[in-house]
């Protein structure tokens, strides 16, 4: 069974014996894992808010060692625009890189962060830099232009305790390649 739904007792051949639940033959339960979060998270939305944005002061310094100790060893990094996925903070902190070796004067400023009460922060960023590096993308390495770039961005993260387990990161890569002069 996939992860968070299960079978109801007639169907997991416990007859009913589970709990005291009470459903119709073959119905399926979905329930959530996240359903749960907010009882695991034990810290304000102002400290939820504040590991969120230490990824984005991390990459700003370059503290890659500092990086580490805010992300959960699995953390799961989606990259929505470029279609990179990665599934540990190691693999996570070493795209990092690569985009600070492609912009290494880049830094984002966080504009706005909300965090709800399930453990959820969202932060809108804008990214600034020059591409002075090679960028990396599916379709193989772009050279430096020298260009700037100033993209706006969305960060999703889910906080575990007191680290982050989920990135999701949305921006506009079309106009991150419009701005260094190659057609997106």
């Amino acid at each position: 069974m996939p992860p968070g739904v299960a079978l109801s007792p007639e169907l997991d051949g416990t007859n009913g014996r589970t709990a005291g639940l009470c459903r119709p033959p073959g119905v399926l339960t979905v329930f959530s894992v996240e359903d749960n979060m907010a009882q695991a998270t034990a810290i304000s939305p102002q400290a939820l808010i504040d590991v969120a944005k230490a990824t984005v002061t991390t990459y700003n310094d370059r503290d890659w060692a500092k990086a580490k100790t805010i992300l959960t060893s699995d953390f799961v990094y989606d990259e929505i625009a470029t279609g990179r996925k990665v599934n540990s903070a190691d693999q996570a902190i070493e795209l990092w890189k690569g985009w600070a070796q492609a912009f290494p004067d880049s830094k984002g400023t966080v504009q706005n962060a909300r965090a709800t009460n399930d453990g959820t922060v969202t932060l809108e960023v804008t990214w600034k830099g020059t591409h002075k590096g090679p960028l990396s993308t599916p379709s193989g390495p772009i050279a430096a232009t020298g260009k700037p770039i100033e993209v706006r961005a969305c960060a999703v993260l889910e906080i575990s305790g007191e680290r982050c387990r989920v990135e999701r990161h949305y921006f506009d890569m079309a106009t991150l390649l419009r701005q260094i002069g190659v057609n997106g």
